[in-house]
């Protein structure tokens, strides 16, 4: 394999980051029910290329783009600790190549973004079930913090 480089994403980017977010969207469906049919767009991605309160970043080898994921700054609820935390989110690496720590590679870059902006916690969201996801997490230092749990009130209950 090509030698790995993560660098910030740029707007030159963008065909491949739509890919890579309706990629994650069909990936997460299995686990979330909820989600609506049909191309989701959770987030703005020339937005948080452009914003100062967000790192992107991109996996690159040779000349092909083979994950991602972002930093974005936010404010934490009043009464914890720390004032501000780093979100983690888009984080996506391309199916043939999982396995070969370019996610642990991306999330070290995010690190560093955030420690460059004096934050000292990140959080991420991930779903329960995916346990792929979450060994991959644990795996470079995340710890399970707290379970957001739901329940439907249709007839049905599956939404």
């Amino acid at each position: 394999m090509n030698q790995i480089i993560i660098r910030e994403a740029e707007l030159r980017d963008l065909d491949t980051l739509h890919q890579f977010k309706q990629a994650l969207v069909d990936a997460e469906r299995p686990f979330d029910g909820t989600l609506k049919a049909g191309p989701l767009y959770y987030y703005d991605i020339a937005e948080l290329i452009k914003v100062d309160n967000v790192g992107i970043f991109v996996a690159e080898t040779g000349a092909e783009i083979i994950g991602c994921g972002y930093a974005r700054i936010d404010d934490s609820k009043h009464y914890l600790k720390h004032k501000q935390h780093v979100h983690l989110g888009f984080m996506y690496v391309v199916p043939h190549h999982r396995g070969k720590g370019i996610n642990k590679l991306i999330i070290e870059k995010l690190k560093q973004w955030a420690h460059q902006h004096d934050i000292a916690e990140i959080r991420l969201e991930v779903y329960a079930a995916n346990t792929a996801a979450l060994k991959a997490y644990e795996k470079v230092g995340f710890a399970g913090h707290m379970l957001t749990m739901r329940m439907s009130l249709n007839d049905e209950g599956k939404d």
